[in-house]
């Protein structure tokens, strides 16, 4: 079973990142669970959501504790929330961040670090400042949990009432994040 982890702040699309991958997964025929970890949350205070992917049946309902993936919405976080906690040296993590990986206040190996810059893909491709999607272009690629005509699917399901325009702008957005060659 792969634990990942999603931090990012209250009205980033936290949550919704975690179903796509829930999704995504699904329709690459594995098992997978996405949920949210809710307090007194509000618009821009940090939160996180958490999604497993696997081949057999998944029973833990738990938080995530022990993530083998990150992914961190928000690199400002970097500074005020332990993200790393319950880490290893095998977590990898999926940063947004225009800044290079060795400049990010990270406790992981280098190795295991990928950065994209989600935020100037979603302003340039969305037309918004929301990067959930962008950096799931990122995870499908560096982790090949879920493949990239997966996640294309996943978008037009969750999506399915915004209108074809956010669908295809949201797919253009992951495929250009997928076939970003900084990581």
């Amino acid at each position: 079973m792969v634990q990942i982890r999603i931090h990012g702040r209250g009205g980033q699309g936290v949550v919704t990142a975690s179903e796509l991958i829930a999704i995504a997964a699904f329709y690459d025929g594995k098992e997978a669970q996405a949920f949210p970890s809710f307090g007194v949350e509000r618009t821009g205070a940090p939160i996180e959501a958490f999604a497993r992917i696997d081949d057999k049946p998944i029973r833990t309902r738990e938080h995530v504790i022990h993530p083998d993936i990150l992914i961190i919405q928000d690199a400002s976080l970097l500074g005020t929330v332990d993200v790393t906690k319950g880490c290893n040296i095998k977590t990898q993590a999926i940063i947004n961040s225009a800044k290079p990986k060795e400049k990010l206040n990270i406790n992981l190996p280098p190795r295991n670090i990928y950065v994209v810059d989600a935020t100037k893909i979603a302003l340039e491709e969305i037309g918004r400042n929301i990067v959930n999607t962008v950096i799931l272009g990122t995870f499908a690629r560096k982790t090949n949990l879920i493949t990239l005509e997966s996640l294309k699917k996943a978008i037009k399901q969750k999506f399915a009432n915004k209108g074809s325009e956010i669908i295809n702008k949201n797919i253009k957005a992951i495929e250009r994040s997928y076939m970003t060659n900084n990581l």
